[in-house]
């Protein structure tokens, strides 16, 4: 059964996580804002099966805060959808993973996807990556949705600290 505490419009829903997100942030350190951003957005959207973040440090993405089963714990530049949005700078929407080239496969439940660059001082500091096991679950309004969140995530904390 869904949540009935999140409406089902798109253009009234991801106002309310964004407003969550900033009233549940406000000076806190960036690894709690980040688990809570998980476990928001794990709650707030119907048909995903994974929602978290991976952090650049070095030269890899490492697994972050997250909501869902078990994940990759290191991901490669331009490797797999999260590598590819660190490399390319920009949102990656996947209708269906399988016929991305080179997707890695975590969850083998998992059929599309949605990554979002996540910036610090200009710099991609790390990712959002949200999976569904449903193909094509993901529209240009929970892009655009998805981008505005990670915008407020980006004022309310600093992920510098955590990408070195």
């Amino acid at each position: 059964m869904e949540d009935r505490l999140y409406p089902e419009e798109k253009e009234k829903r991801y106002p309310l996580l964004r407003a969550q997100l900033q009233s549940m942030s406000q000076g806190e350190r960036p690894i709690t804002v980040l688990s809570n951003a998980a476990a928001l957005l794990y709650q707030g959207l119907p048909r995903i099966n994974w929602a978290g973040f991976y952090l650049v440090m070095e030269d890899e993405l490492i697994l972050g805060p997250f909501q869902g089963k078990p994940a990759c714990t290191r991901i490669g530049w331009g490797k797999g959808v999260c590598g590819t949005c660190w490399a390319q700078g920009k949102t990656q929407r996947v209708a269906d993973v399988h016929a991305f080239p080179g997707h890695i496969a975590c969850d083998s439940a998992s059929r599309s996807e949605l990554v979002v660059p996540i910036r610090a001082q200009g710099v991609v500091a790390g990712v959002l990556d949200i999976d569904s096991p449903e193909p094509g679950r993901f529209d240009e309004a929970d892009q655009q949705g998805i981008e505005a969140f990670v915008q407020a995530l980006e004022q309310c904390c600093d992920l510098t600290p955590l990408s070195h």
